[in-house]
């Protein structure tokens, strides 16, 4: 492999990465930003509020993308064998 493939195939590990990873994250982000205020409103700072919702989100996120997440790595591992 010469550099440049090894570069452009670092840069699709990385977007691969974001595609992956990003939408859980902003919205895991964006549930405890909201659980986050209501706790300041409330003055309750119990650590199991924040938890307990963020991990049933994700688990929802993953049962409705993780096909397409799966796909997306299956095409990517396929493309790499490909180029060995």
């Amino acid at each position: 492999m010469t550099e440049s493939e090894v570069g452009s195939l670092m840069y699709d590990v990385f977007v691969l990465v974001i595609q992956l990873a990003g939408p859980l994250l902003v919205i895991s982000m964006f549930v405890g930003v909201v659980i986050a205020i209501l706790q300041a409103a409330t003055q309750i700072h119990e650590q199991t509020i924040t938890f307990v919702p963020k991990l049933l989100v994700i688990g929802i996120i993953l049962i409705f993308t993780g096909g397409r997440m799966l796909r997306s790595l299956q095409d990517f591992t396929i493309r790499v064998f490909g180029m060995i």
